[in-house]
């Protein structure tokens, strides 16, 4: 202890705290360390550093190395001293190697060596090595300074791997409530059209009462719609599932975005003869490469979007071409969101939490919407104004080049 002081006192007390305010305000252990090389090196000398971390198997791996001066060149073991982080990993100490001066040999073959062990605990973390060729000798004094920068690099090393530790935390407790959310919600919405399913079609099956053909309509375009409902919230499970993990492939082909649309206009209006939908675009555009299903997906998730959120609005789509890209903008005139919510409403499972409870969904139309779009190469985005509506603008490229899976289909375009 008395020794330590002393060399304390021939060491620059500056240089340490210069060192340890370097440690403390660094964004990252790369930053730290490349600082703190730079900066010692201003008054210590050495040629290499070597930061070595332990790894599962006790063994000793290079975490971070410069080479700054004469060791360039020298072989691996005489430039990173792997062997002196070994006998570190096995004694927990510091060791100082000499070279044989007996010997006359080029000073790139004479390194001066020492190891310092990086302990937290007393828990070996690795080793930081330094590097002289051809001297001078390493003094206390420079023992002190090197176990000091160990210790600092001790406390980065263990500060990052709890950063990363509380990082995989945060993560997990996301992930958790994610599938919390979506246990809750997916339960939830399952239950409303198998109540509705179950309900009426106990009551029709009563053989205490009879029911006149227009109620048995009723009931029965009832339990139609919820097997609908419960049939789109299923499929939408499934396509997110596979549009996450990548299995989902798209099946491209030529398709005409004005027919598409159109159709896709006429089978809202069939579904929903109350919801007025306007599509603006000109005959004749220029066929583009897509999947025909997975884009009409896209528009119908859009146009049930906002029935559900703008039931008293209408929705106008429209569409222009340029050489390059098809532009579309699906629009209503509804409430609108809220601008806080604009970045989020993208994601898997998210739903506004101002929306009223009785509007159903899952959270993933518009996650599937987007995931499509990227199979094309393109995007979606949004925009909305409180009072005024919300409007989405996707852009997809006329042509996918190399995403096509049949060469046929290809060479044939």
């Amino acid at each position: 202890m008395k020794k330590s002081a002393a060399c304390a006192e021939s060491v620059n007390i500056k240089h340490l705290h210069s060192i340890s305010q370097i440690v403390n305000q660094a964004a990252n252990w790369k930053t730290a360390l490349d600082e703190i090389t730079k900066f010692v090196r201003t008054f210590f000398i050495f040629d290499n550093l070597v930061v070595y971390l332990s790894n599962l198997h006790q063994d000793m791996e290079v975490f971070y190395a410069k080479a700054l001066g004469r060791g360039k060149s020298a072989e691996a073991d005489a430039s990173w001293g792997e062997s002196i982080a070994n006998r570190i990993a096995q004694s927990h100490q510091v060791i100082l190697e000499k070279p044989d001066e007996s010997k006359k040999e080029d000073r790139l073959k004479q390194p001066h060596i020492l190891g310092v062990p990086l302990l937290i605990n007393n828990n070996l973390l690795g080793a930081l090595v330094l590097i002289r060729f051809g001297g001078p000798e390493f003094t206390p004094d420079d023992v002190f300074l090197t176990e000091f920068i160990a210790n600092q690099i001790s406390q980065i090393i263990h500060r990052d791997k709890l950063q990363q530790k509380n990082e995989i935390l945060r993560t997990q407790q996301e992930q958790n409530q994610l599938r919390d959310d979506f246990i809750s919600t997916i339960t939830h919405e399952l239950r409303n059209p198998l109540g509705f399913i179950k309900g009426y079609t106990t009551t029709l099956l009563r053989s205490d009462t009879t029911w006149d053909q227009a109620t048995q309509e009723e009931f029965l375009q009832i339990i139609d719609q919820e097997t609908d409902h419960l049939q789109e919230l299923i499929d939408n499970i499934l396509d997110s599932a596979r549009l996450k993990s990548g299995q989902l492939k798209m099946k491209f082909s030529q398709v005409r975005l004005d027919a598409l649309l159109k159709d896709v206009q006429l089978r809202s209006q069939m579904n929903d003869p109350g919801k007025k939908v306007i599509l603006h675009c000109r005959d004749g555009l220029t066929p583009i490469l897509a999947d025909s299903r997975r884009l009409s997906q896209v528009f119908e998730n859009l146009i049930n979007n906002a029935k559900k959120y703008a039931p008293e609005s209408d929705i106008e789509i429209q569409i222009y071409q340029t050489e390059d890209f098809s532009n579309i903008q699906v629009r209503d005139f509804g409430q609108g969101i809220p601008e806080k919510y604009l970045p989020f409403i993208f994601d898997r499972f998210f739903r506004n939490p101002e929306q009223s409870p009785n509007i159903h969904g899952s959270g993933l139309g518009l996650y599937i919407c987007k995931k499509i779009i990227q199979e094309h190469n393109g995007k979606i985005e949004v925009e909305s104004e409180i009072g005024k509506g919300t409007t989405f603008h996707l852009t997809i490229p006329n042509a996918q080049e190399l995403l096509y899976e049949d060469r046929a289909l290809k060479e044939e375009l």
